[in-house]
């Protein structure tokens, strides 16, 4: 009998193991995309903090590329209001994304961003970002959604453009 309770809390400790593995893994992953910059995660931080932080590099200008995305159960127009910026790092830029609710129904989205190159989004920091809450609109209306931020100065010379795409997915709850 002493081996059939040996062996049960070895495959009871490998289950809680295993548990605990699978619970801490979305925070993990988190942690180690913000650290390495994978999967286009950038930095959130302060405006008074970035204009504190970082001195305007007016020597360097880096393109910065904005680009829309929304998948196909997603009935909204979506755009940036420009397409692309030139930009001196250490210096803080606004600009919007402009989201419009084509149907008959009040919803909620939510932005996902992501960068590319994925060495750039290390040195991306955003001060404001519609994509930091869920954004609800009416049936018919539209907003425009603010976008701030600043391009680290430490962002390496071979890095000339940074793409920055927003993916936009209905979160809409249904109704009981």
């Amino acid at each position: 009998m002493t081996g059939h309770k040996t062996t049960f809390f070895k495959i009871a400790l490998i289950s809680v193991a295993m548990f605990g593995f699978g619970y801490l893994l979305v925070p993990l992953y988190d942690v180690f995309c913000e650290i390495t910059g994978l999967n286009g995660k950038t930095g959130q931080i302060d405006a008074t903090q970035a204009t504190a932080v970082y001195q305007p590099d007016l020597t360097r200008t880096i393109t910065v590329q904005f680009i829309a995305n929304h998948n196909a159960a997603m009935p909204w127009e979506f755009a940036p209001a420009v397409n692309r910026l030139q930009v001196h790092p250490g210096k803080l830029y606004t600009t919007h994304y402009i989201a419009q609710n084509q149907t008959g129904n009040d919803m909620t989205a939510q932005a996902v961003p992501s960068v590319a190159p994925t060495a750039a989004s290390r040195y991306f920091d955003k001060t404001e970002c519609f994509c930091f809450s869920q954004q609800h609109l009416k049936a018919g209306a539209r907003k425009q959604m603010p976008l701030q931020f600043v391009i680290d100065p430490k962002i390496p010379d071979r890095i000339q453009t940074v793409t920055l795409a927003y993916s936009l997915f209905d979160v809409t709850q249904p109704a009981n």
